[in-house]
């Protein structure tokens, strides 16, 4: 039906609907209204959102030189850090005018990178790497030419000529962890500053704003050969703060023109900056209360990373939507300031890809968090710090954000000290290097030496990482990880002119520097250098064979041994250079020509092992190191614990099959002798156990070879725990031996119980036990002889004559006594071997040349003391033969190489009393002197049953 234009549809339509077509006209009018309605809703929308804007005037009311500062930050803020250059430069922006060019003639120098033309496959495997003998200018703070044959008469006439003798130069060393400055030596509450406990994020502290410049530790690491750190913060925060990269030249005797904190910066344009942030045990030991604030646990770690970076990403976006409109209407039409937070800035600046990280994470599970979150918040990581599990995952690494995966900042073997540092291996820069992945050797001053980081990459090549990646390890690889790789870590025109020259292979035992040049200055004005005989440098050496796999055998033979030290006894027939050990149900029964054992082997199917320069030696003892007496250093259950209220007995505390101890036997230390401690570490108080590291059991036949060895008590700064004084601590000691003195003998001898503190004193002063003291102050030291010498004569007036037997262990400052010592024939067992003036009683020790003319070992073996070496952390058990390497090395003639090994084996028991060990059963044959890199053991006779180890 149809209707005339404007007619309404009569009724009886409407009556008599079409149901398809009012459906289709009722469909399309509820469109056409709900499109209406959206329409409405989107302009209602929009107008809210202006309104609720603030509401721009034609010209801002903020201050318009203000918003254009802001809006040249907004430049600032988007752009990235390039490393800086070095080749092209005509000189260094550290230089300081009139310091004279520097002709270093007649080195072998290592230029840190291959041949030209060498692929990246094959610099990896090492081929392109080769000492070169070449002269090295310097000139305006830079390497200015590597050549040889440079003519001295066509440069300057103010040229300094340096005749290097052939010795080996290297770039400066690296150390990319360090506390230097912020953790001042010796250490004082008033100059602790390594970190910021009010809260734990604190990435807007800084450690330049703490660096202690007189810290003399800056020119004792120096004196190793180290010219560039890293200054970081501590790890008791998960965000610890900003950290610096500094030089070590301090002020006008170190060259420059100012003494300031300003002045050490290795790069004054400040380039890149750096963070330190930490997974792990520390933040939650240090801010963890249950209930009130965490983290407590990991999980809460995590959440304080990931809200720390959330807050930062919000104040990212923020500052960028500031930028993007400020440019786009015109920073008058802006009506707040560019968003800025001080507490955020550095982090921010991490997710703009400015600041490089480096994270102190040891645990695969604290790693793999970590990669996570750099994921998720997009920023890569240069280096994962301590870092002991990164070996048993190198995939997680290489999922970690970025180009390159972190690098591995290590120690080579020390491990133990806490839980998370319980799982680690020595060998783990050979793994990483092997999975692609770049191993860095660190200190972590003060808790090791920066002086002696060059000994940790020496370290690792000795367990197998290539010569060339260990070198790099302290040298380039860092360099590259700071973002300074084309200024520091190698010896070519254009870079940075610091330098050092070697009195012997910096990857060799008891290296030291003959002289440092930092920016082409000379660092010592009249180095000590010691007087070791010269070796050309060999072609790179070999990486020494890893030999891990140990079988228990009765019977073996080992041809091929140059040298042994055992007694003369063993040394049956014609004994040279190429001699024959015959070992049978674990006990040597030859040493020599041995032909009779060799056939009898060689009939029998006898395994027989061939070695290359084989030394045979006394097994190593350790005295003085909580062995057997604790598994992880800082977990109370796994210690036997101390007081300094508790006078007790190592015997009863002894604890066997621990990890520590395996791999004391595994690296020589058969025997130990621990006594309890008296508060921490490397303290005492008691007596001591002999043992041997390879028992199951205390019961075990052998495994106690002393029940008590010595009367420990303590008397360094930690005495004052329990004595509140030094001078209390002494006098107390006195009164309880004049006691003893005055006892009556018999009255001990009936006692009921025969281990208290007393019956053990009067065995002291009978001359039956041996009175050891742990101490490190000369002063301290002189206090204790007026004691021994007022209890000489105590004794001498009551039973006609008589003396104590005392012996001290540590003897950091001893060699100021030395004279005195060896009058009274007190011997000396220093722990450690090289203190380097840590606290306050050892701040006169000798730290070494260049800066001193030997060591304390040095001094003591010249007056006649009788000495020996401790070890004051159980991690060191696999280096005590390389502590010996070090007294032997530096000693300039005056110790053999069997005075040497003596330090760590039969020193000890002259010094305190004991027979030595049974050289039948107790031996260990090494591949290689003990004394050096390299060396392997290969057989270790442990004392026990009938077999010895072997490894193959």
């Amino acid at each position: 039906m149809e209707y005339g234009k404007g007619e309404l549809p009569p009724y009886s339509a409407v009556a008599t609907p079409d149901w398809r077509r009012r459906w289709s006209v009722r469909r399309s009018r509820s469109l056409k209204f709900f499109a209406l309605a959206c329409l409405a809703f989107i302009v209602y929308a929009q107008w809210r959102q202006i309104e609720s804007r603030p509401k721009r005037s034609s010209v801002s009311q903020l201050s318009i030189e203000k918003l254009n500062e802001d809006l040249r930050v907004c430049s600032k803020l988007r752009s990235k850090p390039q490393d800086p250059i070095g080749p092209g430069r005509d000189r260094n922006a550290r230089y300081v005018d009139g310091h004279k060019p520097t002709l270093i003639k007649n080195a072998t120098i290592w230029i840190g990178e291959p041949a030209e033309g060498t692929s990246a496959e094959d610099a990896r495997a090492g081929k392109g790497f080769s000492w070169i003998n070449a002269d090295v200018f310097l000139e305006y703070g830079l390497i200015k030419e590597v050549r040889k044959g440079i003519d001295a008469s066509s440069l300057s006439s103010d040229t300094l000529i340096w005749d290097a003798k052939g010795r080996q130069l290297t770039s400066g060393i690296i150390d990319m962890h360090s506390h230097a400055g912020v953790d001042s030596l010796p250490e004082l509450v008033g100059n602790e500053d390594t970190n910021e406990m009010g809260s734990n994020i604190t990435p807007y502290v800084r450690s330049i704003d703490g660096l202690n410049i007189f810290d003399h530790q800056i020119q004792v690491i120096k004196s190793g050969g180290v010219t560039t750190s890293l200054v970081l913060p501590g790890s008791s925060n998960n965000i610890g703060g900003e950290a610096f990269v500094i030089k070590h030249a301090v002020g006008k005797l170190d060259g420059r023109n100012e003494t300031s904190i300003a002045d050490l910066l290795a790069d004054p344009d400040r380039n890149w900056r750096y963070i330190k942030m930490a997974c792990g045990e520390n933040s939650k030991r240090t801010y963890g209360l249950p209930g009130e604030h965490g983290p407590t646990s990991r999980l809460g770690e995590s959440w304080e990373f990931r809200h720390a970076f959330e807050q930062a990403a919000k104040l990212l976006q923020a500052q960028d939507d500031w930028c993007t409109e400020a440019e786009s209407v015109g920073v008058g039409q802006m009506n707040i300031y560019l968003p800025q937070d001080l507490k955020w800035e550095t982090l921010v600046a991490v997710l703009r890809g400015q600041v490089h990280v480096n994270t102190h994470c040891y645990t695969v599970p604290d790693l793999e968090a970590f990669v996570d979150h750099t994921n998720e918040f997009k920023f890569p990581v240069r280096a994962f710090h301590h870092a002991h599990q990164t070996f048993l995952v190198p995939e997680v690494l290489k999922r970690a954000y970025g180009d390159t995966p972190p690098a591995s900042a290590l120690f080579a073997d020390n491990m133990w000290y806490k839980a998370e540092a319980y799982i680690g291996s020595e060998y783990a820069g050979k793994v990483l290097y092997e999975n692609g992945l770049t191993p860095i050797y660190v200190s972590d001053n003060p808790v090791l030496n920066a002086q002696h980081v060059v000994f940790e990459a020496a370290k690792a090549f000795g367990y197998g990482l290539p010569y060339h990646a260990a070198l790099a390890a302290v040298t380039t690889a860092p360099a590259e990880r700071l973002g300074l790789g084309q200024r520091l870590g190698k010896v070519k025109p254009g870079f940075d002119a610091d330098i050092v020259v070697w009195d012997s292979d910096p990857l060799s035992v008891g290296a030291a520097p003959v002289q440092v040049w930092i920016d082409g200055t000379a660092q010592f004005d009249d180095p000590v250098e010691l007087k070791k005989p010269f070796t050309s440098p060999s072609p790179i050496p070999e990486v020494p064979a890893i030999t891990d796999e140990a079988v228990a055998v009765s019977d073996v033979v080992f041809t091929g041994v140059s040298n042994s030290f055992l007694s003369p006894e063993f040394r049956q027939g014609s004994h040279g250079r190429n001699s024959t050990v015959a070992i049978s149900r674990g006990k040597i029964v030859c040493v020599g020509v041995c032909e009779a054992e060799l056939e009898t082997a060689s009939k029998s199917g006898t395994k027989i092992v061939a070695l290359q320069n084989g030394y045979l030696t006394r097994p190593f003892t350790v005295f003085g190191s909580l062995l057997g007496l604790n598994a992880i250093d800082a977990e109370q259950d796994t210690d036997n614990g101390g007081s300094p209220d508790i006078f007790s007995r190592g015997i009863d505390g002894l604890a066997f099959e621990t990890k520590k101890l395996h791999y004391a036997a595994k690296y020589g230390v058969t025997r130990a002798i621990s006594a309890p401690k008296y508060s921490g570490q490397g303290t005492h108080q008691g007596t001591s156990v002999g043992f041997r590291t390879a028992a199951k059991h205390a019961l075990e036949e052998g495994a106690i070879f002393a029940d008590d060895v010595a009367v420990h008590y303590t008397m360094d700064l930690s005495a004052k725990r329990g004595s509140t004084s030094i001078s209390n601590a002494v006098n107390a000691l006195r009164h309880k031996l004049l006691e003893a003195v005055a006892a009556d003998a018999s009255a001990n001898s009936t006692t009921a119980d025969p281990y208290t503190e007393a019956v053990f004193l009067a065995k002291v002063v009978n001359g039956s036990l041996p009175l050891a003291v742990t101490v490190h102050s000369a002063d301290a030291i002189a206090a204790l002889l007026k004691v021994k010498k007022t209890v000489d004569n105590a004794i001498t007036s009551s039973r006609g004559s008589g003396s104590i037997s005392l012996v001290i262990i540590g003897g950091a400052e001893s060699f100021l006594v030395a004279d005195e010592l060896a009058a009274a024939d007190v011997g000396v067992v220093l722990s450690p071997l090289l203190s380097y003036r840590q606290e306050w009683d050892q701040r006169r020790a000798l730290t070494g040349t260049p800066l001193t003319n030997g060591t304390a070992v040095d001094k003591l073996v010249a007056a006649g003391v009788r000495v020996a070496v401790g070890i004051e952390e159980d991690w060191l058990v696999r280096d005590v033969g390389l502590l010996a390497g070090i007294a032997y090395e530096n000693s300039q003639g005056q110790l053999s190489e069997r005075d040497a090994l003596d330090l760590v084996s039969e020193n000890v028991y002259d010094i305190l009393g004991l027979d030595g060990s049974d050289d039948a059963r107790e031996f260990i044959v090494f591949e290689g002197s003990p004394l050096e890199i390299g060396s392997r053991v290969r057989a270790v006779g442990s004392g026990l049953g009938e077999e010895v180890t072997v490894f193959v």
